[in-house]
């Protein structure tokens, strides 16, 4: 299977593979193995970092949930959002609420745009309260929780239980 999509979190899970999670357009959360991503000469070496935009070609598992990560390309890798630790905490924040929202393998292509239109956004300017609002509003309509008069990172709480650490600091950084 062939997908694109933005790479949201890894671990070690051998010492030479990784498990990487991808938020795609075409399935959603994808968690896919890198073996030997994790070797000087692999060949994902360089190219398995957060926020890297990819189009990715996945083995599907005969079982579970965990593929097998076959190649991808690097689209955008996103370097804006390592300018300064408010752009990095800003697009982690999103990164966090998105999975968080998200259940594994079941498309959502407009969360994986709401993602892709944030952190673009983020690699190009610095991060404010009003984004972080507004990237919160569209998150809580695309999964049906926003309600008239309430707060939406609320919404999304009463929904989906505690929300990542990263929006207290935010707050605190932003005001």
């Amino acid at each position: 299977m062939k997908a694109r999509g933005t790479l949201i979190k890894r671990s070690p899970l051998t010492e030479t593979s990784l498990i990487v999670h991808w938020c795609t357009h075409e399935n959603g959360i994808v968690k896919t193995v890198a073996k030997g991503a994790r070797r000087s000469k692999s060949p994902f070496a360089g190219k398995l970092d957060l926020f890297y935009l990819c189009e990715i070609e996945v083995h599907p598992a005969k079982k579970g949930d965990l593929h097998i990560l076959k190649e991808l390309k690097i689209e955008r890798p996103r370097l804006g959002l390592r300018k300064n630790y408010l752009q990095t905490l800003a697009a982690s924040y999103f990164v966090k609420l998105v999975d968080r929202v998200s259940e594994i393998e079941t498309p959502l292509p407009e969360i994986a745009d709401l993602l892709d239109r944030g952190l673009n956004f983020l690699e190009e300017n610095d991060a404010d309260w009003r984004s972080v609002n507004h990237f919160e509003k569209q998150l809580a309509q695309f999964v049906g929780v926003i309600e008239p008069g309430i707060d939406p990172i609320r919404s999304l709480a009463d929904v989906f239980g505690k929300m990542p650490d990263q929006r207290g600091e935010l707050e605190g950084r932003l005001g």
